[in-house]
């Protein structure tokens, strides 16, 4: 699927990079305005943020990753302009057992349903199987997310759990479903 040639942070359209503590806090904080997003991206409850909340939090995150050294976080940013489009995550990694799971979300409307989420799950992918050597992923979506669901099948991901009722939004109970793929299945797979 990857050599050593390949570009592990680059695909057609979008590129992972680090956080702009100077602009990327406004652009997010628009983001958690937009509960159809949040509700999306994080299974915690949707609440708006301003910039100076949402760049402590950046702040946190980045310490956090240094010093845990159990999660990779990226921002997803557009090739053509450098804009920010989104944010994925390597995260819940077991080094010992070569588990881990992935997370990832575009922000704006404008830029959904347009492939970048696509571009965005096969870097993170080729990344925790090709650059930390993970044997599973694992993604974790409510049942409501459809396009979520749609990207998991897309890669191959096999449905290995199925927690019933176990998130609850706008008084509805939602099954969140564990998604796995094992590195051989990755490996065998033509790129979506």
């Amino acid at each position: 699927m990857s050599g050593i040639a390949a570009q592990l942070f680059e695909g057609k359209d979008i590129r992972f990079g680090p956080i702009d503590f100077e602009k990327d806090p406004e652009i997010e904080s628009k983001w958690t305005h937009d509960a159809s997003f949040l509700r999306l991206y994080d299974p915690e409850p949707a609440r708006p943020m301003s910039a100076a909340i949402v760049k402590k939090r950046y702040e946190k995150l980045e310490k956090d990753m240094e010093d845990d050294k159990d999660f990779y976080h990226f921002m997803i940013r557009a090739r053509e302009d450098d804009r920010l489009m989104g944010k994925a995550m390597i995260h819940r990694i077991e080094w010992t057992n070569g588990n881990c799971a992935i997370r990832l979300g575009i922000g704006s409307p404008d830029d959904r349903r347009k492939g970048f989420g696509t571009q965005a799950a096969h870097m993170l992918l080729r990344f925790a199987f090709s650059e930390l050597n993970m044997f599973r992923v694992s993604a974790y979506i409510p049942e409501y997310n459809e396009g979520g669901l749609a990207l998991a099948k897309k890669f191959g991901f096999v449905e290995e759990v199925r927690r019933r009722k176990s998130m609850e939004r706008d008084a509805r109970r939602w099954d969140l479903i564990v998604f796995g793929l094992l590195k051989d299945e990755w490996a065998n797979q033509a790129s979506p």
